[in-house]
Formats: structure tokens, sequence, C-alpha cells
């Protein structure tokens, strides 16, 4: 059983529908799928419409949160829900404030760019998104590279879109144990996405994923297109020593991204504990 917990259709900031991802699922050879959008479950409804016979979908979304980095200061974090009750309201007005803070963020990021001359109209991009969709930085990269500025996603984000660049804008996330209560009491499973990525800017230490176990964090992805060997080494022994859950996932984004379907993967034992600590939604199957 192939198995892939983390996935963006374009109701985020991937390219494929829900359906398409759906299809593209079964061209992998996965048994299941998560489809995990940010800050949105608008693609449940499709993704549930369009379920191919012999592939399970679960049901979930990834929250933009903040931690403390365990180093002084705090860093973004994402934490992945599945199987919660995407009506439960605390879930439908955090969502809600998140996705528009994404559009004011974007928004702001492609102004800077234009008064500095940059080919971007801000305007248009905002248009051409779906409404309340939550928009992100690829959606910025792909009007630069629509504009001729840059070639690739990665390029945009290397020169332009990082965190530490000078059109970045803040943005307030949800504070992670506030995010891990929320989906809970919503009847969902917690796991901490690509934690240890440093590739991606600041990470938490190990001993504030101890403490977000003891807060009530069910899981851990461990083997994720931007760990290396080491991280993967450590999670899998914090997961241990917590009784946490090992999930693996692609963190699949269409073109946006160089990962693939299927290039991480989770096993049928750690699934299994998970449908059976979900009780906010079903999985979704013909």
């Amino acid at each position: 059983m192939r198995i892939d917990l983390h996935t963006h259709s374009h109701r985020s900031d991937g390219t494929d529908s829900p359906a398409e991802l759906l299809e593209n699922a079964v061209a992998a050879g996965l048994d299941v799928l998560a489809l995990t959008d940010h800050d949105t479950t608008a693609g449940w409804p499709e993704a549930a419409a369009a379920v191919p016979e012999g592939l399970r979908v679960v049901p979930g979304a990834e929250f933009s949160c903040e931690s403390e980095t365990g180093r002084g200061g705090t860093c973004t974090v994402h934490l992945l829900g599945y199987l919660f009750d995407a009506e439960a309201p605390a879930i439908v007005a955090e969502q809600g404030r998140l996705r528009a803070q994404r559009r004011e963020r974007v928004d702001r990021m492609a102004r800077l760019m234009r008064a500095d001359g940059y080919p971007v109209d801000p305007d248009t991009l905002m248009a051409e998104l779906p409404p309340d969709a939550p928009a992100g930085r690829p959606h910025l990269a792909r009007a630069l590279i629509g504009a001729g500025v840059v070639a690739t996603v990665d390029e945009a984000f290397r020169l332009f879109l990082h965190s530490r660049g000078r059109y970045h804008v803040a943005k307030r996330d949800t504070p992670v144990r506030e995010a891990i209560a929320m989906v809970h009491a919503a009847g969902g499973v917690c796991v901490l996405a690509h934690p240890f990525a440093v590739t991606r800017g600041p990470t938490v230490t190990r001993e504030v994923v101890a403490a977000l176990a003891e807060a009530g964090l069910d899981g851990v992805e461990v083997d994720h297109p931007d760990h290396a060997e080491p991280e993967r080494t450590d999670l899998r022994a914090l997961a241990r020593a917590h009784g946490l859950l090992m999930t693996g996932s692609s963190d699949y984004h269409g073109e946006n991204k160089v990962n693939r379907l299927g290039q991480e993967t989770t096993s049928p034992e750690m699934f299994e504990r998970l449908l059976a600590m979900g009780t906010g939604a079903k999985v979704i199957e013909r």
C-alpha cells in the first residue's frame, strides 16, 4: 500500500485541481492520498465528487502556525490536520482569518515589487485567484515567471520571495498550541509538517517537539523531501520516545515544486493508527 499524506491542489498553492490531483495520484500508483491545502477545506467537496475507484482520500488541511524555536524567538511551523470537522466554528473562523491575511500579504508584496519597477500587476494577480482562496507566494512567483522576470518558482523564491528579502511581508499565524487544541476539539489528528527542514529557514528544536507532544501533538512528518537522513533519524527517535505517529509525504504542489506524488510515503501501520484517532470526518472512497 502506497500512502502520501501531504499534497496541495489549486485551492491553495498547488497547480492541479482536486480532481486532477486524484487522477495524478492514481497514475503515480498511490492507494491513499491526503488533500491538505493551506488554511482551507474548499477542495474537499470536489475531491469527494471525483474520487476514483480504488483510491482513498483523507480530508485534511495544513495550518499556518507560529512556535517558539527553543533557541529564543519564534518561527513559522505548519500543522497538518486530518479527519477534522470542517464546519467546526473555531476552524471556520481561523481559516477565514488566515486566508484573508494571506491575500493581503501577497497583494502587498506585489505592490512593493511593482513600486520597484518589476512588471507585476497586483490587481490582475489577485483577480485571477478564486474568491476567498488562500493566496501564497507561489502565486506571485508564477506571475513573475509570466512576466519574464524569472524562469522558475525556485528562482523567484531564491531572488525575491524568501523571508529575509526586501519584499517579505510578515503575517500573524496561529499559535501552534492553539491550533493543536482547535483541531482536536474538531475531532482531528495533528501532525507537525517537515519540522526539521532547515533549508526552509528557522526550525524548532527537539525540546520544542517534545513539549508539543506533551501539549497533544499526535505525530511528526519524518520522511519529507526537505529532510536529510540525519533529520529523519532525529525525528524517528523523538517519535518513539513520545509515542508519536511517524508519517511520510511528498508535499506535492503540482508544477510549483519538483516534488513528485509518492516521493515519500507513510507506512500502513501508521496510517491505521491515524485513522483510529480521527473522529471529525471520514475517509472519502467509493
